[in-house]
């Protein structure tokens, strides 16, 4: 689940070496982080490695990420004037280091036969970086911009919009087998809020993906308020945090869509007989139905032990094999 191989010796190794940047923008680099978990564990997918937030430099942002603090905008948008010098270069041109490794790994994964998932930030996640500068945990500024501008705001989610599709169309062309698209901040809104101020470019954005012609992933964390509401704006799958179980939230998104999801990545801190019991807390209620890809509720954490990954990965495949033999 998003970023592959953070909490591998191996990765952390090569990042002593090399910058956040310097790896993502390196095509060699990150076909090699891509293939660490994959050549470590018997996982069903790879995803390229790369972040959401490198698309916003070609718009014209500053980007470091700051070791021990994260990723900060050193030029934060805070003027409407900023939004609309905004630009929207391709993506061909802007991450092309991204677009080179994916088709680095591609025959690699091919020969295993392992799918590949490309991935992007959702346009709401992606303003309020662009606004707020880093993380937070109000978001005033993000949100104090969407009330007071909205005719601002409009121009900045179409500017993302249009930015986010391309890049994933291009990373389609380049070899993804899959496309996802992550809006992790969208929690931080009501179902008011978001069926006003997002729900309408989600849904721009994946009419927009679907001319490319591959199942795309939608994932949101901290919405099941309106999980409803965030299944309607698109995607062939949607993703679903470890805060509402998952039964509960196939029901909400209708069960003739795929769901992804949703064990909370902290439990793999847990010992095996409590992590064995949510484990099986989610494969029973899939309740061995199509369609379900199991996954964590957001990203590995990365301190986690690499140890408890690889039993995790064995005994949810040892789980579905029982289950699809009793099906027989």
């Amino acid at each position: 689940m998003r970023q592959a191989g953070r909490y591998m010796a191996k990765y952390r190794a090569l990042r002593q070496k090399h910058s956040m940047l310097e790896a993502i923008r390196t095509p060699e680099l990150a076909a090699e982080i891509t293939l660490q978990p994959i050549n470590a564990f018997d996982l069903d997918a790879a995803i390229i490695f790369s972040d959401i937030l490198p698309p916003l430099m070609g718009m014209g942002l500053d980007l470091e990420f700051v070791k021990g603090v994260g990723p900060r905008l050193n030029n934060p948008i805070r003027s409407t004037y900023q939004i609309d010098v905004l630009a929207t270069p391709p993506a061909a041109e802007t991450m092309a280091g991204t677009l080179g490794a994916i088709r680095l790994v591609k025959p690699e994964l091919e020969a295993r036969g392992l799918p590949l998932i490309g991935f992007a930030g959702a346009p709401f996640t992606l303003a309020s970086y662009a606004i707020e500068g880093g993380g937070s945990k109000t978001y005033v500024k993000t949100k104090t911009m969407m009330y007071a501008e909205p005719a601002a705001w409009k121009r900045l989610m179409n500017k993302l919009v249009t930015v986010v599709a391309d890049y994933l169309a291009e990373q389609a062309r380049a070899g993804a087998d899959a496309l996802q698209v992550f809006d992790s901040w969208a929690g931080a809104l009501g179902r008011l809020d978001y069926m006003r101020y997002v729900q309408p470019y989600n849904r721009a954005l994946y009419e927009r993906l679907e001319k490319t012609g591959l199942p795309v992933i939608n994932f949101s964390t901290g919405a099941s308020a309106y999980l409803d509401a965030v299944a309607d704006a698109g995607g062939d799958v949607v993703g679903v945090d470890w805060r509402l179980p998952l039964d509960e939230a196939w029901a909400k998104i209708g069960l003739e869509r795929s769901i992804m999801g949703n064990l909370d990545p902290v439990t793999l801190f847990a010992p095996w007989r409590e992590l064995r019991y949510h484990v099986d807390d989610v494969l029973q209620r899939a309740a061995g139905r199509p369609g379900h890809i199991f996954n964590l509720g957001h990203g590995i954490l990365p301190e986690t032990p690499v140890d408890t990954v690889r039993r995790l990965i064995d005994y949810v495949h040892e789980r579905t094999a029982i289950r699809a033999m009793e099906a027989v």
